[in-house]
């Protein structure tokens, strides 16, 4: 979201500096791991498709501008049980907004589809747009496309705080301190550390992602494997056809829901990580639950309703916040940029973002 911002900030001939505490890409938040689903009906709301569409336009205007392929095409799942929230909200949301779809039984997707293994009697929507960004690309090509339109962009400084006074915004950081008219806080899983009126709507969780080497790996091609959110009687996952890297990479939203401290988090996967990941792949599919070829952490930054914060923060004047993406964000990324630097600059955006308010959650913490 950070480097989606600088780029629209920058390329409407604003003074922008950018300033990363890892490196440009790195591995340490919630923007890495080789691909990201993206899909235009959203189960979550249909209040988010406006957004959604906003963000093919943009993830393609960039590919066109940069030269970098980032958005890949390959048909999306959306199954569950008839009576789940995952297909029905999300034929809701396709409907809705006329979203070329189509209903699916389990066994008419794994027929389809081989390399599923889903139960027969689940209910998927397949969407023949959905597909996967590809997220190192797509950061890599916000830096330098914002880079070329005379933005800075730092990269290996912290950030210590953010404050205003009489003369608009002071960011501290371990190498010195700027000043600037306005500030947008993308901060992921640190974001609370500078929005303390928001520290506690903000809970950073660990997440694993595995990749497992298909036993078939054709039925694991891009060209034959949609992506996927599925959910279980409990649980929901989600995953990708092979790309880049050995293995069919699939994960658990919120994995085991261990809440973390982003600067303490176990980084090294655990072997109770690949277990229940793998008796995953292995009932719903199995010929992709190979060997491991590699496990990888990240973190989810989760809202109480699991929607986004994208909106002046409160109680500051110049600050602008994009936060709190609960594991669905990375997607609308182009979009939010845009939308950030439309609220930094205007105070507001002809984009449909009530939804984000970061004012929604009142106060019922008993003060």
């Amino acid at each position: 979201m950070g480097s989606a911002a600088a780029y629209h900030l920058a390329s409407w001939g604003v003074d922008t500096l950018g300033i990363e505490r890892f490196d440009i890409p790195h591995q340490q938040g919630s923007s890495h791991g080789v691909t990201r689903i993206i899909r235009e009906g959203q189960y979550e709301d249909p209040e988010y498709v406006p957004l959604a569409r906003r963000s093919y336009e943009l993830w393609r205007e960039l590919e066109a501008e940069t030269g970098r392929d980032l958005l890949h095409i390959t048909g999306g799942i959306d199954a569950g049980p008839p009576d789940g929230e995952v297909a029905p909200s999300s034929e809701a949301s396709c409907r809705a907004h006329d979203i070329d779809h189509e209903v699916l039984s389990g066994a008419e997707v794994n027929e389809r589809f081989p390399g599923y293994d889903i139960p027969d009697d689940h209910r998927a929507v397949y969407q023949p747009e959905s597909g996967f960004l590809v997220p190192e690309q797509c950061i890599i090509a916000h830096v330098e496309a914002a880079q070329a339109r005379g933005a800075e962009i730092r990269a290996r400084e912290t950030v210590t705080g953010v404050t205003e006074d009489a003369s608009g915004v002071r960011v501290t950081t371990d190498r010195g301190t700027y000043r600037a008219d306005e500030a947008v806080v993308t901060a992921g899983a640190w974001a609370r550390e500078f929005l303390p009126s928001l520290a506690d709507r903000l809970v950073p969780v660990r997440q694993v992602l595995a990749w497992l080497q298909p036993t078939d790996p054709p039925q694991f091609d891009p060209d034959a494997f949609p992506v996927f959110i599925h959910e279980t009687e409990t649980e929901r996952f989600y995953g990708f056809p092979r790309f880049d890297v050995p293995g069919f990479k699939f994960a658990r939203f919120n994995h085991f829901g261990e809440e973390v401290d982003p600067d303490a988090m176990p980084r090294e996967p655990r072997r109770e990580d690949e277990e229940m990941l793998r008796a995953y792949a292995e009932r719903h599919f199995p010929t992709g639950a190979g060997p491991t070829m590699r496990l990888s952490t990240c973190l989810f930054t989760n809202t109480p309703d699991g929607h986004f914060v994208v909106d002046a923060a409160p109680d500051r004047s110049h600050v602008t916040v994009g936060a709190g993406f609960s594991g669905h964000g990375f997607k609308f990324a182009s979009a939010v940029g845009e939308v950030l630097a439309d609220l930094a600059l205007d105070g507001e955006t002809e984009r449909e973002v009530d939804l984000f308010a970061a004012d929604r959650f009142g106060d019922d913490r008993g003060e």
